[in-house]
């Protein structure tokens, strides 16, 4: 998919994340793999192997690979490959918008936004949602219609912790568990692919922009959300948790009549165009 910086200038994104997850779920070979790999004791043990000293030859290699400029993050010696995946960056890089009625980003990835209506179908990591059964909940669902809803799909080569995006109170998280399924039709030897990523999602009321919906999707196969509170009071900018192992999305619904996003965010939206954000930006400001 073609994204575009803050400035206009448009890249053609190299992602080789895509291109793995199009060789797994558009092939018979992929996908008969894939059932093997999502298998409990397969994700286990990969996570085991990730979280190990053993799993430190990857990094050096993965920098290389994706361009990944290190003199952004604190300098440490990471313990493991995962240890390196949840790396900190310096506070210098990604400093906050605190201007109180400034839509901020929640991370860095790379944003589409589209409008909450009654017909709305959003396409997450190859998954086509409603929000009622992105969300699982019929009601919450009918409150974002006519809001707005934000998009942030996160690479593997991005940073992998997201912050509260305005001050107030943020509600109980609720988690829905991922599940993978395999449909053999009777004639054939087409396996199709039904999935739903693990999500985690609060609400967050806050000062300036209503009741904001956050969720987090995670990585199909050993991917993991780490939330860090319950419900609790938070401040702008602070870090609300973190991704391990693996590319994720981030959504964000605003309430009708909240916010009015950037043009140009829109503009690339419209376009089929994502638009690459840097944690805390500004993406719009309150209505």
């Amino acid at each position: 998919m073609k994204c575009r910086d803050r400035s206009g200038n448009e890249l053609n994104e190299n992602n080789m994340q895509d291109k793995v997850l199009s060789a797994l779920y558009g092939t018979r070979a992929g996908r008969a793999l894939l059932r093997v790999l999502v298998q409990p004791a397969v994700s286990a043990l990969a996570g085991l192997f990730l979280d190990s000293s053993a799993s430190k030859f990857l990094i050096n290699p993965f920098i290389k690979r994706t361009g990944i400029d290190m003199s952004e993050y604190i300098d440490t010696n990471y313990r493991s490959y995962n240890d390196f995946f949840t790396r900190r960056i310096k506070s210098s890089c990604r400093v906050a918008d605190m201007t109180p009625n400034h839509l901020i980003s929640p991370c860095d990835g790379k944003l589409t936004v589209f409008p909450i209506t009654n017909d709305s179908i959003f396409t997450i990591k190859n998954t086509d949602y409603t929000l009622e059964s992105l969300l699982r909940n019929k009601k919450l669902a009918r409150h974002y219609r006519g809001g707005t809803l934000l998009m942030f799909r996160l690479c593997v080569n991005d940073l992998h912790r997201y912050r509260f995006i305005d001050n107030g109170i943020k509600t109980k998280t609720h988690h829905i568990k991922g599940v993978f399924h395999t449909v053999n039709p009777t004639a054939g030897d087409y396996y199709p692919i039904y999935k739903e990523n693990t999500r985690e999602f609060c609400v967050l009321k806050s000062e300036n922009f209503g009741n904001i919906l956050t969720m987090e999707i995670g990585a199909l196969l050993v991917g993991r959300i780490v939330n860090y509170s319950a419900k609790k009071e938070v401040k702008r900018g602070e870090e609300k948790g973190r991704f391990e192992f693996g590319g994720s999305t981030i959504i964000i619904c605003l309430e009708k009549d909240t916010a009015l996003i950037d043009e140009d965010i829109i503009a690339n939206s419209t376009a089929g165009i994502e638009t690459i954000v840097k944690s805390g930006e500004k993406l719009g400001a309150a209505m």
